[in-house]
């Protein structure tokens, strides 16, 4: 199945698309419990086996709508955590001057990063070094703790696209990621939630453009920790919950390494696509602030390294 929220006159709503359309989950399935995908996802297999009864049903007695793309909110609109595999791809180490990593490089955004699919993207006022990071999303449905990798994929509920987008001075002033990587509104995620069941991750193309020309393509066979071993790493020092997502990491190609490098601007279109699961795609904006004598801001960073 492929879930979608969408902005609606009641809020956001969770859907299902079906054939001609979508399909309000809370109303086609008569339970008001099923509005929001974090709900869907702590019920787990019975809840989506009640959103998949009522699929077959679409054009008889429930009729789709269709959306236009400004009406998609964030494929995961609330997750509790975001939790991000970095360099996780042996080009993107190289191109930052690094060592392949031996051991997982992570970190955390938080839920305010999130972003709709095709919403905005807003370039922060305090950064002049806008980068993006094309990424396939994995989603959490039953989670749990200390999960082998061998029984890793039935913790997952399904799989989105997203864009790890970075402030890169911010993220180098110091020895820690957080401040460049959660920006608010920063990390577009969706177009829908692709359910484990509709496709297998461990080969799909992921490809990102910019302004129509390509910037980043690269497998997702590529990793260095895979899908599976990257929730084992995980759930080894947290519990693992539904709607936590977690950002599998960029591939090689992102614009601090490219000589000279190449940085987001108001007006430039990135889209990211991930094989079988779909298409996110975002018009940068400038932040409209004045921050003039505003004290936090980092000293100019060089474009290599991080």
């Amino acid at each position: 199945m492929r879930l979608a929220t969408i902005v609606t006159s009641r809020g956001l709503r969770l859907h299902v698309r079906v054939a001609g359309g979508y399909l309000d989950v809370a109303d086609a399935t008569g339970n008001p419990a099923l509005a929001a995908l974090g709900p869907v996802l702590t019920a787990g297999t019975a809840a989506l086996a009640e959103i998949a009864a009522v699929t077959g049903r679409a054009g008889a007695d429930l009729a789709a709508t269709e959306y236009t793309p400004a009406d998609f909110g964030p494929a995961v609109p609330d997750p509790p955590r975001i939790l991000c595999l970095g360099v996780n791809y042996s080009e993107h180490a190289i191109e930052g001057g690094r060592a392949v990593p031996t051991w997982p490089e992570a970190f955390v955004r938080g839920t305010g990063s999130v972003l709709g699919p095709f919403e905005d993207l807003v370039k922060p006022a305090l950064t002049t070094r806008f980068d993006y990071e094309g990424e396939l999303g994995v989603v959490i449905g039953a989670g749990g703790r200390y999960i082998p990798a061998s029984d890793a994929m039935a913790a997952v509920a399904g799989f989105v696209v997203l864009n790890d987008a970075s402030a890169r001075e911010w993220q180098r002033a110091a020895t820690q990621w957080t401040a460049g990587k959660n920006f608010e509104g920063s990390m577009p995620i969706g177009p829908e939630l692709v359910t484990a069941d509709e496709l297998d991750i461990s080969d799909l193309a992921l490809t990102t453009t910019l302004n129509g020309e390509v910037m980043q393509s690269a497998r997702t066979s590529q990793m260095i920790v895979d899908v599976p071993s990257a929730i084992e790493f995980f759930s080894s020092f947290t519990r693992l919950r539904p709607g936590d997502v977690i950002a599998t990491g960029t591939p090689g190609g992102v614009g601090f390494a490219r000589k000279p490098p190449v940085w987001l601007q108001p007006g430039d279109l990135i889209e990211v696509a991930v094989e079988g699961v779909g298409t996110i795609r975002n018009r940068v904006v400038a932040e409209e602030r004045d921050l003039t004598g505003w004290r936090w801001r980092p000293a100019d960073q060089t474009p290599s390294g991080f």
